[in-house]
């Protein structure tokens, strides 16, 4: 079948476009990455994030979580209805986060291997005198 008259157009170059600010307000429109798997794995992206996090048994807005009590003038007593729980449909997204966060946090501010190697040699070779080796303390050989 022969094409539309007009619809075929070579594309051309925009010289007069912005592609950083193109590419960052891109950036900015799209959803960002969920960094925990557990939640991103539950996340239902047709619903709002305060439904997402609700049924999760999360919260976003941690005032509204737990209500402040504040301290009313004497005055009448009207009954006040409790608002009901919101109902948590996915449980497990919160047991997974609490057993991660039970787990025991692994220590991370070790050096490199090559770096204790070479402070233990400048040790071993001139001792504490720091002078005598260059001022090795906060260079690296590399």
């Amino acid at each position: 079948m022969p094409k539309a008259k007009g619809k075929t157009r070579r594309q051309k170059f925009g010289y007069n476009v912005n592609r950083k600010r193109l590419n960052r307000n891109a950036r900015r429109k799209a959803a960002p990455r969920i960094e925990c798997s557990h939640i991103r794995h539950a996340w239902d992206h047709a619903k709002s994030v305060r439904q997402n996090l609700a049924e999760m048994g999360l919260a976003m807005d941690p005032n509204k979580a737990v209500p402040f009590r504040k301290r009313k003038v004497k005055g009448m007593e009207v009954d006040t209805e409790a608002r009901p729980k919101e109902l948590v449909r996915k449980p497990y997204v919160l047991n997974e986060l609490e057993a991660e966060a039970s787990l025991p946090e692994k220590k991370g501010n070790t050096l490199s291997r090559d770096l204790i190697d070479y402070v233990r040699y400048m040790v071993e070779s001139h001792g504490e005198d720091y002078k005598v080796s260059g001022g090795w303390l906060g260079r690296h050989p590399w």
